[in-house]
């Protein structure tokens, strides 16, 4: 059992900001980066090493902000203090407010400033690509903050999945287009299967969570449609993403090498079925949250390695 956050356990004063940024699931902002950066690689574009290390750095800096301002949020609306079926550390929230680890005040002026912090590396950035890449990046953060914040509060709204996949496919289009300086659809095309695998990290997550949502007004898609209802749109949205990823190599849009990635099938699987059958049981659904995760970066490494292996120059 993993213990939550106490305030004695941070000696430092900065360890505890950084703890409180959930890094642990910034790993879905570095694999989504490495695709962007290997869809670039694969159409024959040399990789900026600045360039690169500066985008991936600050989309994980802008992550960690969206990870504070949406324990803000959920801090002020109630759903964190009333949810007593979290899976810690997977859902309800980092915990960091409710244990008095930080302050509220202390966790919204740290999570702005986060998202704000990435700004003057975005302006950098867009001066040495394509000014378009600002529409990608005040795009990011629009729909990181309004995912959490009012007036738009997407998740509450029953499409916090959309804002996810948009999320994710701005993360791979952005990180190419970087290296490109300019717009194709491969990044798009190639990070769909991928976003969608991230929603399911999501998706998933609401079940323990749905009845402190429901009791804070979140609503939800699992709020709004019941854990019984809802449990059918995982498996739903793990088939449409290898489905996807299928059809594109059917295309001739990704190289046969891509199929690596539909391993990931069973984990998926096996996350669905334990869905299926335990949704109104949120304790016994911690394996099939970590598959689920597992799942998402696995697939997202698997494609990298598949675009770096069929990209020119090396044998196919």
């Amino acid at each position: 059992m993993i213990i939550e956050p106490q305030l004695a356990a941070f000696s430092n004063p900065l360890s505890k900001y950084v703890a409180a940024t959930r890094p642990a699931f910034l790993s879905v902002t570095l694999i989504g980066s490495l695709i962007g950066l290997a869809t670039a690689h694969f159409s024959g574009y040399p990789i900026d090493l600045l360039k690169a290390g500066l985008t991936i750095f600050f989309a994980l800096v802008a992550h960690a902000g969206v990870n504070v301002v949406n324990d803000y949020y959920d801090a002020l609306n109630g759903s964190d203090a009333l949810n007593t079926e979290r899976q810690f550390p997977f859902t309800g929230g980092s915990r960091f407010i409710q244990n008095g680890v930080l302050t509220r005040r202390q966790t919204g002026l740290f999570g702005y400033a986060l998202l704000a912090s990435v700004v003057p590396p975005g302006l950098w950035l867009a001066a040495h690509s394509a000014p378009a890449l600002l529409l990608i990046g005040l795009a990011g953060l629009l729909v990181g903050w309004a995912y959490s914040a009012p007036p738009l509060k997407l998740m509450s709204r029953g499409v916090g999945e959309l804002a996810i996949v948009a999320g994710w496919l701005l993360v791979c289009v952005g990180t190419d287009f970087v290296q490109r300086g300019g717009f194709v659809a491969l990044p798009l095309l190639a990070g769909l299967p991928f976003a969608l695998h991230v929603a399911n990290i999501l998706y998933i997550n609401q079940f323990p969570d749905r009845k402190a949502d429901a009791g804070a007004g979140k609503r939800t898609v699992v709020v709004r449609l019941g854990a019984e209802a809802a449990k059918w749109g995982y498996p739903l949205i793990a088939l449409l993403a290898h489905g996807w990823l299928l059809a594109l190599v059917i295309g001739g849009h990704l190289p046969g090498y891509a199929l690596i990635a539909t391993l990931t099938l069973a984990l998926s699987l096996f996350a669905s079925t334990s869905l299926l059958r335990d949704a109104n049981r949120p304790a016994r659904l911690v394996p099939a949250i970590k598959q689920t995760i597992l799942a998402a970066n696995l697939h997202g490494l698997l494609l990298v390695a598949a675009l770096l292996a069929a990209a020119p120059g090396i044998p196919t």
